[in-house]
This record gives C-alpha cells, structure tokens and sequence, in this order.
C-alpha cells in the first residue's frame, strides 16, 4: 500500500443545488429547514473532526502506498473559511475556491482518504498581512468563521507532512508516498520525506534540475588567502528533460502496470501499457541536504516516453531502492488514479461537495464525516459475500 495526496473542485452550482438536495439528489425529508438543521449540526453539534476517525484507514486498509492530494471545492461564498480567488480545475478559470489537503491510503485494489486539512490561503491569515485594511478584513473573516488562533497559512506541502506526522502517531506504517507535481516539485517537501525515512515517487516537472549519477564534487585549490574551498560540481546541473533526451528512447523499456476494464480487439487484456526509462541523478536545490563528501544524495528518475511522441510526457524522482523492478516502480508512478477515483466517490456518491457551513471546525466535522463513509463502503466492498439461504 501507499498513501497519496490529491485535489478536487466542485462548482457554485453543485453547491446550490446541495442546498435543496441530499448526496443522493432527493430533497431532504423536512423540506429547506431541515437542511438548514443538518448544516447547523455540523457547524455547531459535532465532536471534533480529526478525533473521530483516528486510525480509520489502518481498519479499514493495510497500507501500501500513502498518497496527498488537494481538493478544490469552488464556493460563491466569501465569508466561508479559507476561500479565495484561485484557479478551479472545474470552473477552467479563476473563481472562489476552497482548497482541502488530503491523504489517502492506497492499495492496487482499494483506497480510502485518510485524513484532511483545510488550506488558509495568506488573505486568512492576518499575521502574514502588513496593509492594516488587509488585517483588519482577515481578522474580521476569522472571527465569523470561528478560525482557532493556532490554525494559520501553511504551505500545502506543509500540512500534507503534517497530516503524515499525525498518522504516523496513529500507528499507521511507513509505505511510500505517492503526489503530484504540485508536491514534488518542492525539494522541502522531498527532504521532509527523506528526514522521516519515508520513501517516494513524486512527480515533477521537466524543467527541475539534476546532474548525472556519476557527477562528482570537485574542490578547488587554495589560494592561501581566502576561506578554504568546499567541494562542488563543476558544471551546472541539467533539466530532467535533457537528462532523459541524452538517454535516448532506446534506453527505454515497454512496461504494462495494470490491467484495465476497456477491452478492444487490438487490446483483448485492458494492458495499460507505455514505454518508460529509469535513469539514476541527483536532484540539485537549496534544500537538499547533502552528504558528508557534499555530493548530493542519488534517486531514481523515471520518464514516461510514449511511442510516437517526440519527447517523454511525464517524470517522476522517487528515492525507492535500487534493485527495485522497472514495472513495479512505474506502477507505483502510476498509482495516483485511485486518488481521482477516490474524489469521484467522495464527490458524486457521498456528498463531499455539500457542505454550505461556515465554521473551520463545521467543514473538517463535514470532511471527517465523509471519508468516515467512505471507509465503510471501502470496507463493505472487500468484505466476501455471504451466499443468501436457499
């Protein structure tokens, strides 16, 4: 198992019509007041969210792979706690959004969202802001959404090391984490993993910079008048996409990591299938922390070359072991659809959209909720069937 990290939107239509209609798209029994009930409930009425489902993934899942991600929910209503103007997946523009973090426990044939957090965008966060009008509105914003002092703007990547800091004091087991770009494509967050001895696949952009393998840090020699020299590479570091291009395609290999439901005469199996190519670097940046010899500590990066493109579509860095088998890590790569999965259930079947509270506590009660159902039907789903009595 693994665990992921994702995102989702939902539109200001889906939420008006959530004020006139259950998950299920009926009209709530009471009519509107009893909507209004239900939403008052889970502002005001509800234990703590986090508390409520602590260790639920572990019962209902033996990790594999741990994933993040973030969920847009767009929101025509400014005053509910951490929207903003952002770019909505959804909307294909910018638009009033919440943006929830969430961890994911995942295995080939399962997953469940573990944990969440709300993301504080700075203009919810008047400690951030110098303009007194600013702060003014944001501390104003905190009070009507009943905001604890304690919860502040963190990075994204922040809460998603946060909430696998919590799990880990669940007693849930340390499997590789699986993100998107918007997670590894910040060394902090890559370095937060390593510190913690978790291993990962985390996909990045072509233009984030490595040097070769077998790159080595050269010392220069001492004038005798200055600080003495530390080691350092000679040359700048490259972008991945040169890295994988110097390669070649004929570097790569045919991998097939899953078996899909589309069948087709020309694919009687659903192979999902790619070419794709493992190089070992050493990612450069600021926040890697280097070795003692100051080199850079080496990783894995895949690419994703597909026949009949010109140039490789996806990359990934992931720090799992050497010796491991190129399908089993692009499988790994590849794991994230059942986050999107994962956002589809929480979202069409089970109501993750449909929370019109307006308390910071009241949407994590709403969150916790949710993925609490959602974990029961995962667990319902793998529990064998008893045969009805004849």
């Amino acid at each position: 198992m693994s665990a992921a990290i994702g995102r989702s939107y939902a539109t200001a239509a889906d939420r008006r019509q959530a004020q006139e209609h259950g998950p299920d798209g009926r009209p709530p029994r009471g009519g509107p007041s009893a909507a209004a009930a239900v939403r008052h409930q889970l502002d005001l009425g509800l234990p703590p969210g986090p508390a409520a489902a602590d260790g639920l993934g572990g019962r209902v899942l033996r990790p594999g792979r741990a994933g993040r991600g973030r969920h847009r929910l767009s929101q025509g209503r400014a005053a509910s706690p951490g929207v903003a103007r952002m770019y909505s997946g959804t909307l294909g523009k910018v638009g009033n959004c919440q943006i929830g973090v969430s961890v994911h426990a995942v295995t080939d044939w399962a997953s469940a969202a573990v944990a969440w957090r709300l993301f504080l965008p700075t203009c919810w966060d008047d400690t951030t802001l110098t303009d007194p009008t600013e702060v003014a509105a944001a501390r104003a914003r905190r009070e009507r959404a009943a905001i604890p002092d304690k919860a502040r703007h963190r990075e994204k990547w922040r809460l998603a090391l946060d909430m696998i800091d919590e799990l880990a004091g669940w007693g849930m087991p340390v499997r590789p984490v699986v993100a998107d770009a918007g997670y590894g494509d910040a060394a902090a967050f890559r370095q937060g993993l390593t510190d913690r001895n978790i291993p990962y696949v985390l996909a990045v952009k072509p233009t984030a910079t490595a040097y070769p393998a077998d790159a080595v840090p050269v010392t220069a020699p001492y004038p005798g008048n200055s600080r003495r020299p530390t080691p350092a590479y000679p040359d700048p570091p490259r972008d991945l996409k040169s890295l994988v291009m110097a390669a070649g395609r004929r570097a790569g290999r045919s991998v097939t990591w899953r078996h899909g439901t589309h069948r087709t005469p020309a694919n009687p199996t659903a192979g999902m299938r790619s070419r794709f190519l493992a190089l070992r670097v050493r990612p450069a940046g600021r926040n890697i922390t280097r070795n003692p010899d100051r080199s850079l500590p080496v990783c894995w990066l895949l690419a994703e070359w597909p026949v009949g493109q010109p140039e490789p579509t996806d990359y990934w860095l992931s720090t799992l072991p050497t010796g491991i088998p190129l399908r089993d890590l692009v499988r790994l790569a590849k794991i994230r659809w059942r986050i999107e999965h994962d956002y589809r259930e929480l979202k069409d079947g089970l109501g993750l959209d449909h929370f019109e509270g307006r308390t910071f506590a009241g949407w994590h009660r709403h969150v916790t909720l949710v993925r609490v159902a959602q974990a029961l039907c995962t667990q319902l789903r793998r529990t064998p069937k008893v045969p009805a009595p004849a």
